[in-house]
């Protein structure tokens, strides 16, 4: 595998726009032909289980399915703290940190504000594209083909449906940084949605 270069910590994301799910959510400033995917949302264990993406030949397989294990565990916290607008009582901190987190924390934030949640699924394919164990960090990209063809949100409490933008893709690819930190988890530390990437 290639080595990867050190990405920055900390950027700058707009609340709305850059982030993604706070405007399928409120419609905070935008209009209903944005493009921006959801940076998260709801999601069920079964569809968030990870894809195979190794053969059994693979000398990563193990390392991989760490990964990947990691990856659709925040989904699975994701899944907790988006249908009540708040991280509270669940782990999402325990597989996503630094910018990935932040994001999150923010959609969450403005779900709150706004009186908003997300009921429906989306569904997932996961799989590790590079690995990079001999850095410092070793690091890990997951791409994954994000499908919201059962995303819902609604407005509390009057239940409100909140459609998604016309031009909104149902299924596009988003990309995670993870990295192994000194307690060996694997913690998601980047989330980048991609609506030019259809999948």
């Amino acid at each position: 595998m290639t080595a990867r270069q050190t990405r920055p910590r900390t950027r700058a994301l707009a609340l709305c726009g850059a982030v993604g799910l706070s405007l399928a959510l409120t419609g905070c400033g935008g209009s209903s032909d944005d493009t921006k995917p959801p940076t998260a949302a709801s999601s069920t264990a079964s569809s968030a289980a990870p894809a195979a993406s190794a053969s059994p030949a693979d000398p990563d397989a193990a390392v991989k399915a760490a990964v990947l294990a990691s990856y659709s565990s925040m989904w699975v916290e994701q899944m907790k703290a988006y249908r009540k607008a708040s991280p509270d009582g669940t782990k999402l901190d325990d597989y996503a940190t630094l910018d990935a987190l932040s994001a999150f924390e923010r959609d969450l934030a403005t779900m709150k504000k706004n009186g908003t949640r997300v009921t429906g699924g989306v569904g997932h394919e996961p799989e590790v594209t590079e690995l990079d164990l001999e850095a410092k960090i070793p690091t890990a990209t997951v791409e994954d083909c994000v499908d919201l063809s059962k995303w819902k949100a609604e407005r509390t409490p009057s239940g409100e449906v909140i459609p998604l933008p016309t031009a909104q893709p149902l299924r596009y690819i988003a990309t995670a940084t993870v990295e192994r930190w000194d307690e060996g988890r694997w913690m998601v530390t980047e989330y980048k949605p991609d609506g030019s990437r259809s999948c």
